[in-house]
């Protein structure tokens, strides 16, 4: 069964590796069905090159269960199962370790709107979460993870279509799209928008002056379509 949905996250999680954003196995890409209530992620500790569409796991949106799959699913699928159940938009989420990106989530950082490369990306600059807690990390660590996110986005006014990035502070990103492709191009892109924005800091003397609004609105509203939501700046 879902043999469509195991193809496309498939797909992406080698699409992800081969683009560098996942060296070894530090990543994964899952895919919702909201239709049949299943998500499918990776397998656990399978490396990328031996991944199959058979391999991949399904997982029910009622409880975060395995409905499908002869691996165990990866072990940030909690984190991705809260992020459905709590944004019915939400299509496809990647997980990361790429450099650039991870290396503002350990400095606890978001990541500036410098220039016209984020503002095509995301209205808003990329969000860092802040910390979880000790009972946090101890407690449903991946769970909470996601609570987290999903706290973040909703104290802060966010959508995760017009800000399609977060950071979890001291970890690492998580990224959405409309698709499992859409999502790891995201990704990609967020790796491209990290490294431009340490580099334009490293240049910069003095305090580094992020990108006009109309500028930006420009950018955004163009790629986006002039229906696209307004996020905060």
């Amino acid at each position: 069964m879902f043999e469509s949905l195991k193809i496309e996250v498939c797909k992406a999680n080698k699409e992800l590796h081969s683009l560098g954003l996942a060296p070894f196995t530090w990543g994964n890409v899952s895919a919702v069905d909201r239709a049949n209530r299943v998500f499918a992620i990776k397998p656990s500790g399978v490396p990328y090159d031996e991944l199959t569409p058979e391999s991949m796991v399904i997982i029910s949106l009622e409880d975060g269960s395995v409905v499908e799959g002869d691996y165990n699913p990866s072990s940030d699928t909690p984190t991705h199962y809260v992020l459905y159940k709590e944004f019915g938009e939400l299509n496809a989420v990647v997980h990361t370790h790429s450099v650039n990106a991870s290396a503002f989530a350990q400095a606890n950082r978001d990541i500036p709107p410098y220039g016209t490369t984020h503002a095509d990306f995301s209205y808003t600059g990329v969000p860092c979460t802040r910390p979880l807690t000790a009972e946090e990390v101890n407690g449903k660590y991946e769970y909470n993870t996601g609570v987290v996110i999903a706290e973040h986005y909703k104290s802060n006014g966010l959508d995760v279509s017009s800000t399609p990035a977060v950071l979890v502070s001291s970890h690492a990103p998580f990224v959405f799209g409309k698709s499992a492709h859409d999502a790891v191009h995201n990704a990609a892109v967020l790796e491209i928008v990290a490294e431009m924005a340490m580099k334009t800091e490293q240049l910069f003397k003095g305090e580094c002056k992020t990108i006009p609004g109309y500028l930006s609105d420009k950018h955004y509203f163009r790629k986006h379509g002039k229906d696209a939501y307004y996020g905060q700046k």
